[in-house]
C-alpha cells in the first residue's frame, strides 16, 4: 500500500485538502483525531501521559485538553517529550489502518510530518500559507484561543520555509490560488506512481 503524507501548520487547511482526497476515493488516517482517540482509549498510553504530566492530564476518563494545551504549547521540551510518547502508537496505528484499506493510496494528515526524520511515507504534500493567514484562520476559528497561544503554537510548529524543502508537493493555500485543481494535479501524480 502506498502511504502519502498531507502536512502543514494550524489553518493552513491541510484538512480540508485531506477531505478533497476523501471525495476523490483516498482513505484519510487523521493524526490528530486518532491522537486523541488513543489517548483515551490505550491504557498504556494514559498511564505513560499520567506519569509524565501528572494525574491533572486526565478529568476522570476524560483528556484534559486544555490542561496539556497550557503545558506543553509553553514549552518545547515538554511537546517534545509528549510527542515521543504519544506519536509511536499512532504510527502503529496507522499502519495497521493503511492495510486494510484497498485503494491505490492512502493519506496520513498530520501536522508533523515534515519535522520527522522516519514518518515511513512514500510521498508528502505541504499545504502552505503563511504564518499571519494562518493565525488570522485560527483566531476566527478557535475563539477560546489567545494570540499568544497561536503565537505559541505556530512557533513549535517549526519553519515552514525551511520544511517546504523536504515536500514532495506543495499546495498554495494562502487564498491566492485555486486550491481544487492544485490538489486534482497532485491526485493524478500520485496515481502514477
Amino acid at each position: 500500500m502506498k502511504k502519502t503524507g498531507v502536512t502543514g501548520g494550524i489553518a493552513s487547511g491541510k484538512s480540508y485538502v485531506a477531505n478533497i482526497f476523501v471525495h476523490l476515493g483516498i482513505p484519510v488516517y487523521n493524526t490528530d483525531r486518532e491522537a486523541k482517540r488513543l489517548m483515551v482509549e490505550s491504557s498504556d498510553l494514559i498511564r505513560d501521559i499520567k506519569l509524565f504530566l501528572g494525574e491533572e492530564a486526565y478529568q476522570g476518563s476524560v483528556l484534559n485538553r486544555q490542561y496539556i494545551a497550557d503545558k506543553v504549547f509553553a514549552d518545547k521540551g515538554l511537546l517534545t517529550k509528549l510527542n515521543d510518547i504519544v506519536h509511536p502508537v499512532v504510527h502503529r496505528d496507522f499502519d495497521i489502518w493503511a492495510e486494510q484499506q484497498e485503494a491505490p493510496f492512502v493519506l496520513k494528515e498530520s501536522a508533523l510530518l515534515l519535522q520527522s526524520l522516519d514518518h515511513g511515507l512514500d510521498a508528502i504534500i505541504l499545504v502552505d500559507a503563511s504564518a499571519v493567514v494562518r493565525k488570522q484562520r485560527v483566531l476566527s476559528r478557535d475563539k477560546f484561543r489567545s494570540e499568544e497561544q497561536v503565537d505559541n503554537i505556530i512557533a513549535q510548529q517549526g519553519d515552514w520555509d525551511e520544511l517546504k524543502n523536504k515536500a514532495d508537493y506543495i499546495i498554495d493555500n494562502n487564498g491566492s490560488e485555486m486550491l481544487l485543481p492544485q490538489v486534482v494535479a497532485v491526485y493524478d501524480l500520485l496515481l502514477k506512481l
